[in-house]
């Protein structure tokens, strides 16, 4: 049976706090024990991330689909996996669970709760980096979803520990990641004048990739016919 909508939201909430957890927290770690070195720093925080992210996928997948992200679950909506009345709900658990993910990794290494990150990412390219990182966690999803879905958390985790290494912003990917980790001034932060232009980039690479599936794999009534 398909869980309640609260127990639904609930997973999204815990999962997203969860992942922002290790996001910020490892950053935190990695940068402590770094002693500098920002390659080992990133390399710490990606495989952490990574690992994380199919841990929480297997938990809370078969709960809410553990999208833990807006533009998953607009892609889903878009594509009639999610109802458009639960879009609303989805995304407020994901945001406030963001929120407190950073908190709760602030709190554990002996930070304040909040507070506003310096750290700049901005310019073309750290922008052109966001649409390519989502457009190739929405092809991802979208390619391994319906096929092979047992797959998708060791995709998902995958993609994300190597986008961290070949996009120019470590491949936020995710709307509800970028306005939380605006309120960490630490290894993973990002200042919140550069939030916007990320999010616009993570939005556009969404839609860009919702409707290349939407051409490469056609539903059974738009489908063209065997041979043409």
């Amino acid at each position: 049976m398909k869980a309640s909508l609260m127990r639904r939201v609930t997973a999204e909430f815990v999962g997203t706090l969860f992942l922002l957890a290790a996001v910020v927290g490892s950053g935190i770690m990695a940068e402590r024990l770094a002693s500098g070195n920002v390659a080992i720093a990133l390399l710490a925080n990606s495989v952490a991330t990574g690992a994380a992210l199919v841990a929480l996928i297997l938990a809370f997948g078969p709960i809410s689909g553990a999208h833990f992200n807006p533009v998953v679950t607009l892609a889903e909506a878009c594509q009639g996996e999610t109802i458009w009345r639960d879009v609303p709900s989805y995304i407020a658990a994901q945001v406030t669970g963001a929120v407190s993910g950073v908190a709760v990794a602030n709190l554990m290494f002996g930070e304040p709760v909040f507070f506003t990150a310096t750290q700049a990412r901005g310019g073309w390219g750290q922008l052109f980096s966001e649409f390519i990182a989502t457009f190739g966690l929405l092809a991802v999803i979208g390619g391994c979803g319906k096929p092979r879905p047992s797959a998708v958390p060791y995709a998902v985790g995958s993609y994300i520990a190597a986008a961290y290494w070949f996009t120019s912003s470590t491949s936020f990917a995710n709307p509800a990641v970028t306005f939380a980790r605006t309120l960490t001034n630490t290894f993973s932060g990002i200042c919140p004048m550069d939030m916007p232009g990320f999010i616009l980039s993570q939005l556009a690479g969404a839609f860009v990739a919702v409707m290349f599936f939407r051409w490469l794999r056609p539903s059974r009534e738009t489908a063209p016919s065997e041979g043409s």
